[in-house]
């Protein structure tokens, strides 16, 4: 079951200065001294666009991951127009540039520059549990029939939106993904901020790219099985689950614009 209230674990990440540079070296040391640990096994990539706000704590979180696999973390920075190609080299941590702008162009970019075996994909304002590494690329090392894995969530508020309320609507939102298994596909299951691959069968289905009126990420994990490399992994254990915050939701008006949302995509109303 999901956690009611945010973690305290979660909350100290959300509690970092981004001008502290004390904490900024923290974070450093952490991914020294945690994750490069010899040549990448794992590359966790990132798009990054005007997320000097977010991304701070997010990158503390992964550094303070602890994993048996030796680990990059890539920031591809799109254009961003604040500080945050300068908060992520802070931390010790690559940043590569994409000037074409947009998520699919982002998160190729970090494919085709990432030099691990396995991808892992995060967002710059979520917050990662320090087992999400290990439990998240565990299924691909250990299971050639797994092509991509992918992971539970929950919600941090940024708007007038309570943490209880978001418990039920997470409820809801797992109710229609078990209705997706069956009556769609589980593909639209998959987010780009808690998931993974091999690096090598992504560039094998021409990475992120992906036809109109579809998204990046579910289309990956649809092409990744419909090739034969494997089927789609959902990695349940409470220790895996990353705490993303709701301005997605908060685009979208609001907690039940996103709902009616939601359900006219679960039952094909347009």
């Amino acid at each position: 079951m999901k956690p009611i209230f945010i973690p305290a674990y979660i909350k100290k990440y959300l509690q970092i200065n981004r001008n502290d540079i004390a904490a900024l070296d923290a974070i450093k040391a952490a991914y020294n001294d945690n994750l490069v640990t010899g040549t990448p096994l794992i590359s966790v990539v990132m798009p990054a666009y005007n997320e000097e706000e977010n991304i701070v704590p997010t990158l503390a979180s992964l550094c303070n991951n602890i994993t048996s696999n030796p680990v990059e973390i890539i920031v591809v920075n799109n254009n961003s127009k604040d500080n945050t190609e300068a908060l992520v080299k802070a931390c010790g941590v690559t940043c590569v540039d994409e000037t074409n702008q947009g998520i699919t162009n982002a998160r190729n970019k970090g494919l085709s520059y990432a030099t691990g075996k396995y991808i892992l994909n995060a967002d710059a304002d979520t917050i990662y549990p320090k087992d999400w590494i290990e439990e998240m690329s565990k299924p691909l090392i250990n299971n050639q029939n797994v092509a991509i894995t992918y992971g539970r969530f929950s919600f941090i508020p940024i708007g007038s939106t309570g943490r209880v309320t978001y418990y039920f609507y997470e409820g809801l939102a797992d109710l229609t993904r078990f209705y997706n298994n069956f009556k769609k596909t589980e593909a639209v299951n998959v987010y780009g901020f808690n998931s993974g691959f091999r690096r090598e069968q992504g560039l094998k289905v021409d990475g992120f790219n992906h036809p109109p009126g579809t998204n990046e990420d579910g289309f990956l994990a649809l092409k990744l099985t419909q090739k034969g490399f494997g089927k789609m992994y959902r990695v349940r254990k409470p220790n895996a689950i990353v705490w993303t915050t709701d301005r997605r939701i908060q685009i979208d008006g609001g907690l039940w614009q996103a709902v009616g949302k939601r359900l006219k995509r679960l039952f094909n109303i347009n």
